[in-house]
């Protein structure tokens, strides 16, 4: 398991606060059962401390007496673990038990009279106090402080024995519960292994999209990146539409300067404005390729003009042809829309035309038309004299890369860009046979 992975990071972090609640619990617990284990220490000693009691007798001289048979027999033998004492007037030592031969002798503290006190002593033994008023029946008083001390190996082992299997018992809960929270966070990181696991998978080409059954709290995720994946897509496409419209676009003006080589200073003027158009359509082509595909209008065009140059182009191209051009336009056919995206649609429209005609191109506009309950701004026709396409390949030429006739030199550009750059603009395109020519003839309308 990788240290940057979340399943690292939250078993450690888990487990840290496992760790340290199990010790924090350790140390509670152990503390509990060692105050527990001296408390009832203490209420053993002082059932000794009463035996003793019982034990004794003020006799009528004041003089205190025990008994040869003591209710412990641990209290006859020497080194059992268990010592009394009795002192006089808090100081004065005045009997110890058969028990407590060659130990210290254990000084009580201060204490009022019936007060106890319970306490560790040295040499890990406990003591428990108890000072006494003692009056006989000739009314005669006496102080003492009966002590019983027992060695403390007994709670200690008890302690050390609970402690070891406190121990034990936490370790394995430890263990076993970090078992089962690494399941767990196993089975709920599963929908992020998924997504990294598709992600990969799109990455390597097997997959176009997050497809998965994701999480309820990951499909906003999954949508948002299928969205981020499908624009970064789009874009590529619209790069790599780019760069092909972009060549096709140059190819007549290149036909053109091609034409020119033999004698330039006889075309000087027509090799200048093919530079320039040139220029114009590589600049259009990138504020295309990083526009977003919505349509701005810039300013107000003259459709005729635009006619008229492209006519004249064609016309250097396609010499060897001699074919006639049948223009029905208008003067001034002003409309208000891009300059590059006309160039496009009417030079591949007129291009094709061109290249498809036995000898006669008609071109043919009309301003202010309505369709289809519809108002457009421009109708463009045009037509030519050549052999037509077929209907059934009238929707397949609008696709990238398709041609009507594969033995034709191009692309299957030009007609793609026209039918995309229509619908950007929202305008129509339909294709159909002409009635005049008995070509082709396609129908432009742009609102």
């Amino acid at each position: 398991m990788q240290t940057k992975s979340l399943s690292f990071r939250l078993l450690a972090s888990e487990g840290l606060v496992l760790a340290a609640f199990f010790a924090l619990v350790a140390v509670v617990l152990e503390r509990s059962f060692l105050e527990s284990a001296e408390e009832a220490l203490k209420e053993r000693l002082q059932v000794q401390v009463y035996s003793l009691l019982s034990a004794a007798e003020l006799n009528n001289s004041g003089q205190l007496t025990i008994s040869a048979n003591l209710p412990e027999p641990r209290f006859a033998n020497p080194g059992s673990g268990l010592y009394g004492f009795i002192h006089q007037d808090k100081k004065k030592l005045i009997w110890h038990s058969p028990s407590a031969i060659g130990l210290d002798v254990l000084v009580a503290p201060e204490l009022n009279p019936g007060g106890y006190v319970f306490e560790l002593v040295k040499n890990n033994r406990y003591a428990f106090h108890y000072r006494v008023l003692w009056q006989n029946v000739a009314g005669v008083e006496r102080d003492y402080i009966f002590t019983v001390a027992e060695d403390g190996e007994f709670v200690s082992h008890q302690v050390k024995r609970f402690n070891d299997t406190l121990r034990f018992w936490l370790l394995i809960i430890g263990i076993v519960l970090i078992v089962i929270q690494f399941m767990l966070l196993r089975w709920s990181l599963k929908p992020l292994r998924m997504i990294g696991k598709d992600l990969e998978a799109i990455e390597k080409g097997e997959k176009i999209r997050l497809d998965g059954y994701y999480a309820t709290e990951l499909q906003g995720l999954a949508g948002n990146l299928n969205a981020l994946i499908s624009s970064e897509r789009a874009h590529l496409d619209r790069y790599r539409n780019t760069l092909a419209d972009l060549a096709h676009s140059l190819k007549t003006p290149l036909a053109i300067l091609h034409g020119c080589i033999e004698s330039f200073h006889g075309h000087r003027d027509t090799v200048q404005e093919q530079i320039v158009r040139m220029d114009q359509i590589v600049e259009y082509q990138l504020q295309r390729a990083a526009a977003k595909g919505e349509h701005k209008t810039i300013k107000a065009v003259d459709v005729s003009i635009i006619i008229n140059k492209i006519v004249a182009s064609l016309a250097k191209v396609y010499i060897d042809k001699g074919m006639t051009f049948e223009l029905s336009v208008p003067s001034s056919s002003i409309i208000r829309y891009e300059e590059g995206d006309l160039y496009e649609i009417i030079g591949n429209l007129l291009d094709n035309a061109c290249k498809w005609c036995r000898q006669t191109v008609k071109v043919d506009v009309t301003l202010n038309v309505r369709r289809n309950r519809r108002n457009f701004s421009l109708l463009l026709l045009i037509e030519d004299d050549g052999p037509g396409i077929p209907q059934d390949k009238l929707s397949e030429i609008l696709k990238r890369g398709v041609r009507a006739d594969e033995n034709i030199h191009g692309h299957g550009i030009g007609m793609a860009v026209v039918n995309e750059l229509i619908g950007l603009l929202g305008g129509t395109l339909e294709g159909g046979k002409s009635k005049t020519l008995g070509g082709m003839v396609w129908s432009v309308y742009l609102p």
